[in-house]
């Protein structure tokens, strides 16, 4: 091989290793981006689960609440049959249970003061609900964001394989994609609708 030879062989390997050490550095940023969104998605779906399990709660909350007013609502009614037909000496203790039994059922359906009513429970049910339906949509945009920095990655490392630089422009271009939906998720999760 004659020095001019050698001298093209080493200038095609240097140019071949600079091209290579900006893969690597697309790569490198690729698997940072992709840390993050997986750890946004984790975080997102960890948000969902416990939010759904909390609605889940408030709602059997709600129902027993109300099969108690219904219960003592039904109590008051039977009362107030019994109060008709009761002698002059019982009227006073039933008519007192009636109006208990009447308080008792109006303090289920609200109550302010506990925020344990079932006007109060069903609104803490409804919005544990908004914020699992939130976490969920944050957490596709994130499985999104996650596989097209996967992609990206894998796309990248092929390009340092088989020195197509078109790869490296897709990879390229998956990355962005993958930065859009990262910030979806963050700050418009409900612009997509993506379940």
């Amino acid at each position: 091989m004659s020095a001019h030879e050698s001298m093209e062989h080493a200038e095609h390997a240097e140019h071949a290793s600079g091209s290579n050490k900006k893969i690597a550095l697309l790569i490198a940023v690729l698997a940072l981006f992709l840390a993050v969104s997986e750890t946004l998605g984790k975080g997102a779906q960890t948000e969902s689960i416990s939010k759904n399990v909390e609605a889940a709660n408030l709602w059997a909350f709600f129902q027993a609440k109300s099969i108690r007013r219904t219960v003592v609502a039904t109590a008051a009614e039977q009362g107030k049959l019994t109060l008709a037909a009761a002698d002059e000496a019982q009227k006073p203790a039933v008519q007192k249970q009636v109006d208990d039994w009447t308080k008792t059922a109006q303090r289920y359906r609200s109550e302010p003061e506990t925020g344990e009513g079932t006007e109060q429970l069903a609104e803490k049910a409804k919005h544990a609900e908004h914020d699992r339906d939130e976490a969920t949509a944050k957490y596709h945009h994130f499985e999104l964001a996650s596989a097209a920095f996967q992609i990206g990655i894998v796309l990248a490392s092929a390009t340092i394989i088989t020195g197509m630089f078109a790869l490296a422009y897709v990879s390229g271009f998956l990355t962005l994609a993958g930065l859009f939906m990262t910030a979806l998720g963050l700050w418009w999760p409900h612009l997509l609708h993506l379940h």
